[in-house]
């Protein structure tokens, strides 16, 4: 990832749905405009992660995986706090 994140989300070895659910607790916490890395090894997280951010105005701004590691770059919508 090439920038910094302003918060982590660490949801390795669990599996779906508890990534996403972590997830959308999480991002409820943080400011909009902030970034969120999320790190996870569930596969399906690639599929779960793009449609969480379309559904509910997030952009996912990086994703990439390294031997069954996904990392998935958010910043959150709505207006800067």
């Amino acid at each position: 990832m090439s920038t910094e994140p302003d918060h982590i989300l660490d949801a390795t070895g669990l599996f779906c749905p508890e990534p996403v659910m972590m997830l959308h607790h999480r991002i409820r916490d943080i400011a909009a405009g902030d970034t969120l890395l999320v790190l996870a090894t569930d596969p399906s997280t690639t599929r779960d992660i793009p449609k969480f951010c379309s559904f509910l105005g997030h952009e996912l701004l990086q994703q990439d995986e390294l031997d069954g590691s996904y990392r998935y770059l958010l910043k959150k919508g709505g207006q800067p706090g």
